[in-house]
């Protein structure tokens, strides 16, 4: 498990987490969403002990984690920024993975190294950006760790690529416990498998829940109401946004599907049905009750 207490960071004048509570259970998949500039990318680098906390504390298995050689033998960090030595190819990058992890799968990593189509013996900087995320990945699973810390893991692979990872992820999730902490932008590609997700906006979280907890509380309406009446008459829902084009009013409400059809059945509407959000739908939904209004910013 990995626990965040008022976990704080801060780069000069600019604060980048702000007291973070967040709980982070083993054998899910945890997906990191946010605004650019949330802190996402500084919340991996502070749970993978690269970054050390102004405030608070963040464990990992009730081990700090930051100057924690023991702790860090449990997760494998997949940064944005993908680096490796200078002239390494994969074997060489294989070789030292092995002597700082002590589970390191040889030859697991030879047999994806094959099955990716990547070159075992080919300088890694003469690599696509796509084939460098792919070694990443590679070297992470391999690593045989309890945690996979990724960002932005996704970004660089096309379609058939991001599917294999995927698959990875699952299957090492079943075999043996796997972890993945995964923060990225594109919420469509978390959506088919993250379990759990934590929303952060302008360094704090937002909300952390199951994804289809989630889904089931938060619903989208689709409605034509009796004439002369607008959304400032639905004063029973608790509605997060509306937007209406002719007689077609669109919803998003807060609520159990039963609860929102129920109170919208009162109104007698001409019209309507019910539509659960995707996850790129419910961030937006959230992060506009925060104040980051997708209209502000385009009108």
């Amino acid at each position: 498990m990995i626990q965040a207490v008022q976990l704080t960071k801060r780069f000069e004048d600019i604060l980048a987490v702000d007291h973070i509570d967040a709980v982070i259970q083993e054998g899910s998949v945890f997906g990191l969403i946010g605004t650019n500039g949330a802190g996402k990318s500084t919340f991996l680098r502070l749970a993978s002990g690269i970054l050390k906390p102004d405030e608070g504390q963040i464990t990992l298995d009730g081990q700090e984690i930051y100057e924690n050689t023991e702790a860090k033998k449990k997760f494998f960090y997949i940064s944005d920024e993908m680096y490796f030595f200078s002239n390494a190819s994969p074997l060489d990058m294989m070789t030292y993975y092995s002597r700082v992890y002590d589970r390191f799968d040889r030859e697991r990593f030879h047999r994806l190294m094959k099955s990716f189509c990547l070159d075992e013996k080919r300088r890694i900087h003469t690599f696509s950006k796509g084939m460098k995320k792919q070694v990443s990945v590679i070297c992470g699973i391999c690593a045989n760790t309890e945690y996979l810390f990724c960002d932005e893991t996704f970004d660089g692979l096309d379609p058939v690529m991001r599917q294999a990872v995927k698959s990875i992820f699952a299957a090492d999730m079943e075999d043996r416990n796997l972890t993945p902490i995964i923060a990225s932008h594109n919420l469509r590609e978390l959506e088919d498998i993250c379990d759990h997700v934590g929303l952060l906006h302008k360094g704090g979280i937002l909300l952390s829940r199951d994804l289809d907890d989630m889904k089931l509380n938060i619903h989208k309406i689709q409605c034509v109401l009796q004439p002369g009446m607008g959304p400032e008459d639905l004063v029973t829902l608790k509605c997060l946004s509306s937007e209406q084009r002719g007689r077609l009013l669109t919803l998003t409400v807060r609520g159990t599907r039963e609860e929102v059809e129920e109170k919208i059945k009162a109104y007698e509407p001409v019209f309507f049905e019910c539509i659960p959000l995707t996850l790129e739908e419910i961030f937006i939904s959230e992060t506009e009750v925060a104040g980051y209004d997708i209209k502000k910013l385009v009108f």
